[in-house]
C-alpha cells in the first residue's frame, strides 16, 4: 500500500514539475535601462521622412518557448512624451491636430493573438487605442534573441513593425497625399521576472 502511495506521489510531483517547466515566463520591458524603443516615421510632404519616438512608455509580455502561440503583450505609451527632435513640432504633435494629449494622455496596445511562422518571425494581432479610438492592428514580429545578462538576469528581445492610417484614429490634419500613413517600430528587450 505504501509503495502504491509513494508511486502516486512521485507521479503527481513529476506531473506538476513538468507543468511548471512549460509555463510561460513573464517579462517587463527594460525602459529603465532604455533597452526598449517605440519609434515612428511619416513622410514629410512626400520629400523626406520625419522620424520620432515616445520617450515614456512601459509594458510587459509573456512568452513560452514550448508554446509561443500563447504569447501576450501589453504596452502603455505616454503620448505627451513624443519627441521628433524639434520642440515646436512636438508642441504641434501634442495638440488636438494630432495626439490630443490633454484629452488622451495614454495610448495602449493589447495583444489578441500571436502566430509564429516557425522561422523566428510571427504576426502579432491586437488592439491599438490612440487618440481615444480603438482599432485592430497587425504587427510583423522578428525574434532577436534571448539569454542571460551580465547582471544575473535573463532577457528576451523582439522587434515589431506596423503601419496605419492616421485618419483611422481620428487624426485628420491634412499633410498631403504622401503623408497619410504612420510607420511604427517597437524594439523591445524584456527582463524575465
Amino acid at each position: 500500500m505504501k509503495i502504491k502511495t509513494l508511486a502516486t506521489t512521485l507521479l503527481l510531483s513529476s506531473s506538476l514539475l513538468t507543468t511548471s517547466m512549460v509555463q510561460a515566463a513573464d517579462y517587463i520591458l527594460d525602459t529603465k535601462g532604455m533597452h526598449a524603443f517605440v519609434q515612428f516615421r511619416v513622410q514629410h510632404l512626400g520629400y523626406s521622412w520625419l522620424y520620432g519616438r515616445f520617450n515614456e512608455f512601459d509594458g510587459k509580455f509573456s512568452y513560452n518557448e514550448k508554446a509561443p502561440e500563447k504569447a501576450t503583450v501589453s504596452v502603455t505609451i505616454n503620448t505627451a512624451s513624443v519627441d521628433s527632435n524639434h520642440a515646436e513640432r512636438d508642441k504641434h504633435l501634442r495638440s488636438d491636430d494630432f495626439l490630443n494629449v490633454e484629452k488622451h494622455p495614454k495610448a495602449t496596445f493589447e495583444s489578441t493573438s500571436y502566430k509564429p511562422n516557425g522561422d523566428g518571425t510571427a504576426t502579432l494581432e491586437g488592439n491599438l487605442t490612440l487618440n481615444g479610438v480603438t482599432k485592430p492592428l497587425s504587427l510583423a514580429v522578428s525574434e532577436i534573441g534571448a539569454g542571460d545578462d551580465p547582471w544575473g538576469g535573463y532577457r528576451r528581445g523582439f522587434e515589431a513593425t506596423t503601419s496605419f492610417k492616421m485618419a483611422d484614429f481620428d487624426i485628420t490634419k491634412n499633410l498631403g497625399p504622401a503623408s497619410t500613413d504612420v510607420e511604427m517600430t517597437l524594439s523591445i528587450e524584456g527582463i524575465r521576472q
